[in-house]
């Protein structure tokens, strides 16, 4: 009986449209599902030439709720998410999935508000949604990027209802999926869905395609002698994004112009002896992982590490890393304010993932995780 009343309340949710019949493209989808299971939503979307967003609407009506998109609706929506306890987070790039458990820490209000004046402060409160910082589910949000949101509940592969919250931007690519962990908190997701539903189900997605990718500034153009005095002046590593905005350049560019001595370039296999190693060691670490509209973090130990189906994988009971090393064209141990990172870009000079040794506020990193670095093979 608890089984169907949970049904009874997802039909409620979905509100169902009369007389909603198969799309073509769903119907396409359902075959290639049949014909290829474990095909990532993503690659099945590039496949039958659509984004992720539209083949996902295809079950409006069934399994899914469009969401409001105005007013800031995916902040408010994320912000009513840390209400639904027990979740897992998903965010992922072209190359890589993270995925972390737990419940989202609240900010205090008093936090949330600030010292900043009122322009800064309201700027800076556009990306903060009550919560999301530190704790198991960390988040760094750009909602500015955020465009479509859905309430989806579905059979999972163990026969369990799914339920989840999905966004994507303005091209229907996936920008941060939260799936629900606590039962006793359905009732909650439901009533989320039912208050910001979309009165406008049956309205075509506006997907629009993504610029190309604008060509990067020659180096000749680049005042290298400046950009390495400001890398050096460096007191904190979070001003690194700055400076290489103000410069013009790509993140990987940057990290090929910059001071001697500062970064060492390596073997883009070099990922997998460093999750091996981590895993072997225990030497805790943080991993961020983002697609330019989020960046999730996880912060800890990892314990089972394996390769299967062309991915090297973090399987760990609270946290997965995905990352499909075959893509990886480079990799690079930084140093920068006197911290260490290691990061990786794909084939297409894109971040896949950083890492950090994880440390305790205003002491250095641990050895353990410098000499990991160290010991990485070169490129």
């Amino acid at each position: 009986m608890k089984f169907t009343r949970h049904i009874l309340a997802a039909a409620i949710a979905l509100a169902v449209i009369p007389g909603h019949a198969a799309s073509p493209l769903l119907e396409q989808w359902n075959a290639l599902k049949a014909k290829e299971p474990r095909l990532q939503v993503r690659d099945a979307a590039r496949q039958l030439k659509v984004s992720e967003a539209e083949l996902l609407a295809t079950g409006i009506g069934t399994t899914v709720v469009r969401l409001k998109e105005t007013d800031h609706a995916p902040r408010e929506i994320m912000r009513r998410a840390l209400d639904l306890g027990k979740v897992m987070a998903l965010t992922r790039n072209e190359n890589g999935v993270i995925e972390t458990t737990g419940t989202a820490m609240r900010i205090p209000k008093q936090a949330e508000k600030g010292s900043a004046d009122e322009a800064e402060r309201e700027a800076r409160n556009l990306n903060i949604a009550g919560g999301y910082l530190g704790g198991p589910i960390d988040l760094r949000f750009q909602f500015a990027k955020w465009k479509y949101a859905f309430a989806v509940t579905q059979p999972g592969r163990d026969g369990a209802v799914s339920r989840s919250l999905q966004f994507f931007d303005a091209h229907g690519n996936a920008v941060h999926k939260l799936y629900l962990r606590d039962d006793a908190n359905i009732a909650v997701f439901d009533k989320l869905a039912l208050e910001f539903r979309n009165p406008n189900q049956g309205a075509p997605l506006d997907v629009t395609p993504a610029a190309p990718k604008p060509a990067a500034k020659p180096d000749s153009a680049i005042d290298v002698k400046e950009f390495q005095a400001a890398w050096q002046e460096m007191t904190d590593v979070h001003q690194f994004n700055r400076i290489v905005s103000e410069f013009g350049l790509t993140r990987e560019q940057a990290l090929r112009l910059a001071p001697g001595g500062v970064v060492q370039k390596i073997a883009p296999q070099g990922v997998r002896k460093l999750l091996e190693d981590a895993s072997k060691s225990q030497v805790a670490l943080m991993a961020f992982l983002g697609n330019g509209a989020l960046t999730q973090i996880y912060s800890g130990k990892v314990h089972k590490v394996m390769a299967a189906d062309g991915w090297f994988n973090v399987l760990d009971p609270d946290f997965n890393l995905h990352l499909r090393d075959s893509a990886l064209r480079s990799g690079y141990v930084v140093r920068r304010a006197g911290v260490t990172s290691i990061e990786f870009f794909d084939d297409q000079g894109e971040l896949v993932v950083t890492f950090f040794g994880v440390r305790e506020r205003g002491k250095p990193q641990p050895q353990s995780w410098l000499d990991l670095a160290a010991s990485l093979p070169k490129a």
